[in-house]
Parts: structure tokens; sequence; C-alpha cells
């Protein structure tokens, strides 16, 4: 038996990182087989930003993707990223929703579900959790990694603790800023492995140089399974590659058990994708940099182009020094969420605000109210009274699980999306991504699925590369 797992994320975190969740399923298809003869814990697939590309961009159902997936790869776990209440979207859904999307998620192939909320609010994932384990998948939920006075081994230990008890099968340290540094990934998975019994995996970014020293000392220190991407699609934003990480470990007491040459040829399929996308503009070269501001400004790599970009549309990008250091401030302000999705965005774009208008909170956003009302669900620390009432006025705040307050919904939406309805699963689709679902329904009917090649048909699309 290998000591040490791998999930390899080159067909959703990698390619999520690098090129803006842009790999269409025709460029997947072709190795897919050779992948799934590795030996890898479980390969990451699908989720995260997989569920909006697919129908915003690349003209695809993803449910269709999952199930291509599945029939190619039918001896390895297949795994997805998902935001606990938010599911793929960006608001709190239901419960028939999300219990819902947990089952067809699972009876379409997915045997891992990852579950994160962005506030580590427990109760954020109570349904997801339930459900997942009602179907029969691995039940793994990941804590929101990130920095700051009140982060400490305690708090995490806390959290973990809480995940355990609520019947979490593995638990994930989900580093998506990059913030990790060795030592501190040491001594989180010792106090972990101390606190709980259950599997501790490591998942962090390239994007500040450390990730492999990190993966390195977590596995030294006990962890079971890291997170790691084939090299093309590796390094910069991305994770520790994948052949690196399995040659450091051969031979020693944290042996994979996975071939160093049928990776080799793996990697080979993978730089041709490479360098299709560098020469179509989809992989900046930049994003392979190393960046070691992220553990200065603690802001992931994604969330600062997002920054720039928002300056650079106000004409005010000579004040982006100015917007890292008022992220932290808005931070506090807010309760110190994580800096994921959608925190990271809601605190951002206040930070930009509060600089280009020259006063602090002189606008704020709906969604920026939403978070210090509690809508998203309970912050780390608790905000400051006077500051919600600042920010929320009259408006009642929200001390209970946000979801306790959404009525069932599943029928409803339905009834919205029954003209377009062709397998069960587009109502999951429709409830997420509203219009865009609706457009990429209205392409698909008047395509008849795949007179193009494109709907239903991504398996006609595979070209070598």
């Amino acid at each position: 038996m290998p000591k040490i797992k791998i999930t390899e994320t080159v067909l959703r975190d990698a390619h999520q990182s690098l090129l803006a969740t842009r790999m269409p399923t025709s460029d997947m298809l072709p190795i897919l087989e050779q992948m799934d003869k590795i030996g890898f814990h479980s390969i990451e697939c699908w989720g995260g930003a997989t569920f909006d590309s697919c129908l915003r961009f690349l003209s695809e159902d993803p449910w269709e993707r999952l199930r291509l997936l599945k029939k190619y790869m039918p001896n390895t776990k297949l795994q997805m990223l998902f935001r606990g209440q938010n599911m793929l979207g960006y608001r709190h859904y239901a419960d028939d929703v999300v219990e819902y999307f947990v089952q067809k998620s699972i009876a379409n192939g997915i045997d891992v579900i990852r579950i994160f909320d962005a506030l580590n609010d427990i109760r954020n994932l109570d349904t997801a959790i339930k459900a997942a384990k009602k179907e029969g998948a691995h039940t793994q939920v990941a804590i929101s990694y990130t920095t700051g006075e009140v982060f400490t081994n305690e708090y995490y230990v806390n959290y973990a603790k809480q995940i355990e008890s609520a019947g979490a099968d593995s638990i994930c340290i989900k580093d998506m800023a990059a913030l990790l540094t060795p030592y501190e990934t040491e001594s989180l998975v010792k106090a972990l492995k101390a606190a709980v019994k259950l599997p501790i995996q490591i998942h962090t970014h390239s994007t500040s140089g450390l990730a492999s020293m990190c993966l390195m000392k977590g596995i030294e220190a006990g962890a079971d399974i890291v997170d790691t991407a084939m090299s093309p699609l590796a390094l910069g934003t991305s994770h520790a590659p994948t052949e690196s990480m399995v040659a450091a470990l051969q031979g020693t007491e944290y042996d994979t058990g996975l071939d160093l040459v049928a990776l080799s040829e793996i990697r080979t399929y993978f730089m041709g994708l490479r360098d299709k996308y560098i020469k179509a503009g989809l992989l900046d070269p930049k994003m392979l940099a190393t960046d070691a501001n992220a553990l200065i400004y603690q802001v992931p790599g994604g969330m600062l182009s997002n920054l720039l970009s928002q300056l650079k549309q106000a004409g005010k990008e000579d004040q982006l020094t100015a917007v890292l250091e008022e992220v932290p401030r808005v931070r506090a302000d807010a309760g110190y969420p994580p800096l994921v999705t959608p925190s990271s965005q809601i605190v951002g774009t206040q930070a930009v605000f509060n600089v280009i208008m020259g006063e602090r909170y002189k606008t704020v956003t709906k969604e920026f109210k939403g978070v210090v009302r509690g809508e998203y669900g309970r912050t780390p620390v608790a905000i400051d009274p006077e500051f919600r009432k600042k920010i929320i006025g009259d408006a009642e705040p929200i001390d209970c699980r946000p979801a306790d307050l959404l009525k069932p919904e599943l029928e409803t939406l339905r009834q919205e999306c029954a003209e377009w309805l062709t397998q069960e699963e587009d109502v999951l689709s429709y409830a997420q991504f509203g219009q865009v679902a609706v457009k990429f329904f209205e392409q698909r009917r008047d395509k008849q699925f795949g007179l193009d090649g494109v709907h239903g048909n991504a398996e006609k699309q595979i070209h070598p590369v």
C-alpha cells in the first residue's frame, strides 16, 4: 500500500488557476484512459468554476462532461469541489436544491465531494454533508485556510473537531491563496492529527513558490493525501508538479507507488496542450511566475488580478498599493472572512470603492452589506455592532443559519425552466446560472444536440494535440 496518496488536479483546479477554466472536454478525452491506469487516489475534475465555464464559455453541458469522465476513467475516484450551501453558484440555495444537486452529482459519477464554506461556518455545510453521506460518496470537508491573528492552530483544531462531529470522512487543508509556509504546514498538520482521527489532505498553490516544500513538511508531519498537478500545468498559480512529488518520495517510507514512466507519457500529452494554449493566448506565461507578494498582502492571485482590472476600468490603476493596504482593514471590519470565493471578491471590491471614492464606506456594495448582515453565515470573528449598524442601517441582522430562511425552491425552479428541460439535471444548471444556462439551452436546442459536433458530441471532437 502506498504511504502517500495523490489527488491529480490537472482536469480542474490546475486549468482553473492557469487558463480561467477554459480546457474543453475534447482536450481531456484522449488522455483519460491512460490517466485511469496510474493509480491516483482521486482525480479532481468537476465542480469549482468548471460548471460555470462549461455553460458560459465552452458551450458544453457540464453533466455530459462528468458522464464522459466517468465512462473513460471507471477505475479512479472522481472528485469535485462544492461550495456548501452555495453549491457551485454565488448565493445560498434552499436545502432541497442542495440535496438534489449532491444526489445528481453522485449519480452521474462523482465519488469524492470536497465541501467547503468561505467563512468556515459548519452550519453552511451540514445539508451537503448529510446528503453526500446518504448517497454513499466520500465526504471530505475543507478548512478554508487563511492567516491573521485569530487564525491560530487552536482555531483550526476547533473547526476540525466540528467537521469530524458533522460526519465527514476526511479533512482537507484548503490553502487557496498560497499562504501556507513549510513550517506552518508542519505545525498545523501535527495539531490536526493529534486532535482528530480523520485522514488529512493538503491543497495549496505554487503562487508564492512554497507549495512543494509545504507538501513535504506536511507529509513528514503525518498528512495522508496531497494535491498536485501534471507538470505542464503546474507551478505559478497552479500546484506542485505531480511527477516531481512522486520522484521526491520514491524509495522512501512515503513512496506514492506511482510509476514515473507512465506519468511521463501523460506529461507529453499535456505539454502539447500547454503549447496550444500559449499560442492561443489562453495561458499567459506571467501566471507561471513566482510571486511572494501573496505572503505580504495575503491576497489570492485571482483576487489580485481582479483588483487590478477594476482599478484599470476606473482609470485608477496607480492606486493598487492603496487598495492592497485597504483589503486587510476591510477584512477586519467584516469579521475576518477567509479570502476565497465569494468573500475574496466582496472584500476586494469594497476595498476598491473605499479607495477610489476617497472615503471609506461612502459607497457600500450589496454583497458587502450581505456579509455584514449575516447573509453568508457566521464570520470567524463577531462584527462590531456599531459598524454593522452603519453598514446595514435598519435591516434585521441574520444570526441563524442563512438557509433556514429559505423556502424549498426546487419545484418553482422546475416550473421556471420547464420549456428547456431535456434531462433532470438541467434544473440544477438553471438554478445556479439562470440566464447563462438558458442561453446554453437555446444553443443546444438550435443545434439539435451536436449537429456541429459540440453539444452531446464531445467524443467526436477528439483531436490529437
